[in-house]
């Protein structure tokens, strides 16, 4: 005979198996019971993300029995939220949610994937529909997607795949629990009835009593000193003031070559710019290396080509979206599940940064030059000829003295004269060597001569 399960019964079942697996260890080896506490308080982005594979991680390394997450969120980026149930559904130890407060849209999807859910008195799951970054319902395949993502993780973990999507749609009516144009949001004691919270509890440790856990210790998860930089610096307002510090640190090492500083600060800037994007899956490889091939193009345009035309452009309109697309979560020009205000932040930082750098170039420049460090690496001393300075190198009148052509002149070359030879140069003839010539002018190191015939 075939014996079916209800949703109900089944978590039942496993909140049985759960408490019992987390008991074995005190019954049988008198070990203590491990627990680990991770916080999800912020939005869902590329760093929750990162968080999250960091902390699960941690627990791997220190035999966590069991992991607790600690959430309040109104929700994020739901590809980066898919990625984090991948996450939790791959880890091999039970993890248990604790909503203290709010578990909304993608932290709803989150909250659907862990093995438990437990809520405070006040608390909500729900409200899961997809919106764009001006708050308004995004397109269908949006909605689609993130149906089918919620779906197929309640189904995963033996909940109701129909509530779980009627999170997300509301053109369908479940009798009981929803209506036609509405999209559900649970609070505590509807979500309990329903099956997508276990129990109400106030504190983490009455999550643990329940469970039969008393002989326990916990682990808080908190990033380490070079992960909590890495997060620091994935931050648009920061990469916009590291945009800054590279496009100003290039121009002022080009205006006084060797001064060191200048472009030591724009590389320092660049990779701090770009390893947090890079380790943090944003950064592909193709988008550093576009970078890179931009930054070349205006190199050669102002030190190997003459003028400023396609290179100088194509290098500029390289860096330009390079550094916006660092930022950005796309695969490969696939911007289907970016959110608008990811790109909007992004462009934004970007050309934050370049139009500072232009107004620290216009502004700011005569201030640098006129600062004692800048005075230390640049010759800025004016050699004026009232002081006695010249760039002369003649050391008397010339004009009117004869000599001959010591080479050819075409129009330059050089000429004797008393017994010493002079750079000249010829009003616009040619003078064979031997020929004689007269001086009729001075051009600082050179002179102006004409054929005596």
């Amino acid at each position: 005979m075939r014996v079916t399960m209800t949703c109900t019964q089944f978590q039942a079942m496993k909140r049985f198996l759960l408490a019992f697996v987390l008991l074995l260890p005190a019954v049988v080896f008198g070990q203590k019971t491990n627990v680990m506490v991770m916080e999800i308080k912020t939005e869902i982005d590329t760093r929750t993300k990162r968080y999250v594979e960091l902390a699960l991680k941690h627990a791997d390394k220190i035999k966590a029995d069991l992991v607790l997450i600690d959430m309040d969120t109104y929700g994020g980026v739901m590809t980066d939220a898919k990625e984090i149930v991948d996450l939790i559904m791959d880890f091999k130890k039970p993890i248990a949610v604790f909503i203290n407060s709010d578990a909304a849209s993608a932290g709803a999807l989150i909250s659907i994937a862990c093995d438990s859910i437990y809520m405070t008195p006040g608390a909500s799951i729900g409200a899961a529909t997809v919106v764009g970054g001006d708050g308004e319902k995004a397109p269908d395949k949006y909605q689609s997607y993130m149906r089918g993502i919620m779906r197929s993780t309640a189904e995963e973990n033996h909940r109701d795949p129909r509530i779980a999507e009627g999170m997300v749609d509301e053109s369908f009516e479940i009798p009981g629990v929803k209506k036609q144009g509405q999209v559900i949001t649970f609070s505590t004691s509807e979500a309990i009835k329903n099956g997508f919270c276990e129990a109400q509890v106030t504190s983490l440790d009455e999550i643990l009593k329940r469970n039969k856990i008393t002989d326990y210790t916990i682990d808080r998860f908190e990033l380490e000193w070079a992960d909590s930089v890495i997060e620091f610096f994935i931050n648009p307002f920061i990469s916009g003031i590291l945009i800054l510090i590279i496009i100003g640190g290039i121009y002022f090492e080009l205006q006084t070559p060797g001064a060191t500083f200048p472009i030591l600060a724009a590389g320092i800037a660049l990779v701090l710019y770009l390893i947090p994007y890079y380790l943090n899956g944003l950064a592909d490889n193709w988008e550093i290396i576009a970078l890179f091939i931009g930054l070349v193009l205006i190199a050669a345009e102002v030190f190997v080509i003459p003028g400023f035309g396609v290179a100088g452009v194509t290098g500029i309109v390289l860096t330009v979206c390079s550094l916006i697309l660092i930022m950005v979560n796309n695969n490969l020009f696939d911007f289907e599940f970016v959110p608008p205000s990811s790109i909007l932040y992004a462009v934004a930082a970007a050309f934050a940064g370049l139009l500072g750098g232009i107004c620290l170039l216009f502004i700011g420049g005569s201030k640098i030059a006129d600062s004692k460090y800048f005075k230390r690496v640049a010759h800025v001393q004016v050699h004026e000829s009232k002081k006695g300075y010249t760039s002369s190198f003649i050391k008397e009148p010339m004009v009117g003295k004869r000599g001959i052509a010591h080479t050819v002149l075409r129009p330059s070359g050089k000429v004797m004269i008393e017994g010493q030879l002079f750079d000249a140069f010829t009003r616009s003839e040619f003078i064979e060597k031997g020929q004689s010539i007269e001086v009729v002018g001075e051009e600082t190191t050179s002179l102006k001569v004409r054929l005596v015939v």
